[in-house]
């Protein structure tokens, strides 16, 4: 599906004033609906009303015939391993022709040395898949743990439902700990027993999960577009965000510690996060440039790509090797557009640098968004600087369909062109 291409434009003031309600993380919410199809006692309470979320509950409403997830990749590899460890299921898993071009084979190579019945309709390696859902009873397999965390957490989740419980042995430096974290750190909460130590974890089979309502988190990574906003706007700019927790369970909460050398104050405030511009970007920064490992949490590159560039500030951003298979090559599409607006940029297989721009930002440039929401996102903060056009701006319903109508409330002018 394409989308209308959106004009923006900043405000006449450059300071930002607003509360924002952003519905629950797309993390939290894809695992936790795994969990509840598997232990429906649970029920959940601030979902996220994302397109990738709607994929997951379809998904895990189905048992027989073909599921088309899109473009929604955390739902194509939970929902594989649900499947896979699902008796009586008999699916073709499929999603649009950039989901049919990213790859599975690690798991589900993990799933058929456990047992499972899974074959490739079309390429090997990639979707579509033929799964025959199966009763699963061996209780250890290795995998790649450097590929995508995905893997990992879709087989801890089904894990907890198997009949001995489930050992992985990950082999090679294990990708995005943080969203593996997050996934036991959930298991645990409902009462399965789990253990991570070195390159083992093991999920015990459940033996006590009771009826609970758990409540989703709202999404870091939809909190970073503000972050964007607030660093690229005048001292004083303010905007307050709901619902957020100080101990968040998501990797994306580093944000707090980044974007404080762009002169963002981040606070908590009973369950509101308040993001304050207080400075700009310090001596120290405007000179060395930001450098940053994002091997925990490389969904906000590309928004601290941006943000650097519209301050003018260097950055080096390494860690993002996981980029490349997302729903475009950000890299190479964040080489693109940037260049655009008249940016310096490297990147290699993992990494990018940004060279300090101290120019005009070329106005009135349309960027490209690949068919990717974060591409749409992560570059209208920029409209605070020059006004911009986003093509195929509905991609953000993948993940934060209200995402145009918040740009407004903050006063970005938002025109179909």
């Amino acid at each position: 599906m394409t989308y209308p291409t959106f004009s923006l434009q900043g405000p006449s003031e450059n300071l930002l004033k607003a509360q924002i309600a952003i519905t629950g993380s797309k993390s939290e919410t894809n695992r936790l609906l795994l969990l509840q199809a598997l232990f429906p006692v649970l029920s959940i309470d601030n979902l996220s009303n994302s397109e990738d979320a709607q994929a997951m509950q379809r998904g895990v409403a189905s048992s027989k015939g073909t599921v088309d997830i899109y473009h929604a990749g955390t739902a194509m590899r939970f929902l594989t391993a649900y499947y896979a460890t699902q008796p009586g299921v008999s699916i073709i898993l499929t999603g649009s022709e950039r989901m049919q071009e990213r790859p599975i084979g690690i798991l589900v190579d993990a799933l058929r040395n456990l047992g499972a019945e899974i074959s490739y309709v079309k390429n090997e390696g990639y979707p579509p898949l033929a799964i025959k859902g199966s009763e699963i009873t061996q209780d250890s397999v290795q995998l790649n743990a450097g590929v995508s965390s995905q893997y990992i957490s879709a087989l801890l989740l089904v894990g907890a439902r198997l009949k001995n419980g489930l050992t992985l042995a990950l082999e090679g430096k294990i990708t995005s700990v943080p969203y593996i974290k997050m996934t036991l750190k959930l298991l645990e909460k409902i009462g399965v027993k789990t253990k991570f130590e070195g390159q083992e974890i093991k999920v015990f089979p459940a033996s006590d999960v009771f009826s609970q309502s758990m409540v989703v988190e709202s999404d870091w990574s939809s909190a970073s577009y503000y972050y964007s906003l607030i660093a690229l706007s005048d001292v004083g700019s303010e905007v307050s965000l709901s619902s957020y927790t100080p101990d968040s369970l998501q990797g994306d909460a580093v944000l707090r510690d980044i974007y404080s050398h762009l002169g963002v104050q981040t606070t908590f405030k009973k369950d509101q996060l308040v993001l304050a511009k207080v400075a700009a970007p310090s001596d120290a920064i405007l000179e060395k440039g930001l450098a940053w490992d994002l091997s925990n949490a490389p969904d906000i590159a590309q928004t601290i790509a941006v943000s650097c560039f519209g301050l003018g500030v260097a950055c080096d951003l390494t860690g993002l090797h996981t980029l490349k298979i997302k729903e475009t090559d950000r890299l190479v599409a964040l080489e693109n557009e940037l260049s655009k607006l008249g940016a310096g940029l490297h990147i290699t297989e993992k990494s990018l640098h940004l060279a300090a721009f101290n120019g005009s930002i070329k106005a009135h440039v349309t960027i490209g968004t690949y068919h990717d929401h974060r591409m749409a996102m992560a570059f209208a903060p920029l409209a605070l600087r020059v006004p911009i056009a986003i093509e195929d701006a509905g991609v953000v319903n993948k993940s934060y369909p209200d995402f145009w109508t918040d740009m407004k409330t903050l006063g970005i002018q938002v025109v179909p062109v």
